[in-house]
């Protein structure tokens, strides 16, 4: 049974919805990107089968989103309300891991480290602006500094597979998918199929953070 909660942050409230396990060995805090929600294919696919696994679940939803606005604020205005989110998410007993998709996955890899997070999870990390791969942002991926997974869509505008640098982090790859994950009807795996590689990635590199 999922659970929501307010926490209020100096650019408005943010929402929290749970999706706990019954037993939780960690937690699993995602938020959202620029142009969406937590109701993307990938946020609400983790939410669903990862609680069975000990995984709670916490999708952020960010001020700016509740309010009803259509435009993502500045990074450092992200930044800094996922700060003050953070203790919500950080109460338990348990470690965190700090994700995101897109800009959220900005977010969590630029904060994760002084937060405390136990690890990182980048779902469509925008390594560049479509068609601008000179203006790179590999350095927030890098510079983590924390275990950190990377799930990116074979076919992303935003930055594809091969163009990402050497590091130190794991990458999974959805075959065919697009920035939001979104398989084309030719693609020899189904949308389910492709959901499929993303929770079964995270679960396989879940499980490789208790050693």
């Amino acid at each position: 049974m999922t659970k929501s909660e307010i926490v209020s942050t100096g650019t408005g409230d943010a929402r929290i919805t749970w999706h706990p396990a019954r037993k939780p060995r960690l937690v699993l805090a995602l938020g959202h990107g620029a142009g969406g929600g937590t109701e993307a294919r990938d946020l609400q696919a983790l939410a669903a089968e990862l609680p069975a696994d000990g995984v709670s679940v916490a999708l952020v939803e960010m001020p700016w989103r509740v309010a009803g606005k259509k435009v993502a604020p500045a990074p450092k205005t992200l930044d800094a309300g996922w700060r003050e989110v953070w203790p919500a998410l950080a109460k338990g007993a348990v470690p965190v891991v700090a994700g995101g998709r897109s800009a959220g996955a900005r977010v969590a890899c630029r904060t994760a480290a002084e937060l405390g997070a136990r690890a990182v999870l980048a779902l469509s990390f925008p390594l560049h602006p479509p068609g601008r791969p000179e203006s790179s942002r590999a350095g927030e991926l890098l510079g983590a500094g924390l275990p950190t997974l990377v799930v990116q869509g074979g076919n992303d505008p935003f930055g594809k597979p091969g163009e990402f640098p050497d590091g130190t982090y794991t990458f999974v790859e959805v075959p065919f998918g697009d920035h939001s994950f979104a398989v084309p009807k030719r693609a020899p795996l189904t949308q389910d199929d492709a959901l499929g590689v993303i929770t079964e990635g995270v679960r396989k590199w879940i499980g490789t953070l208790r050693e």
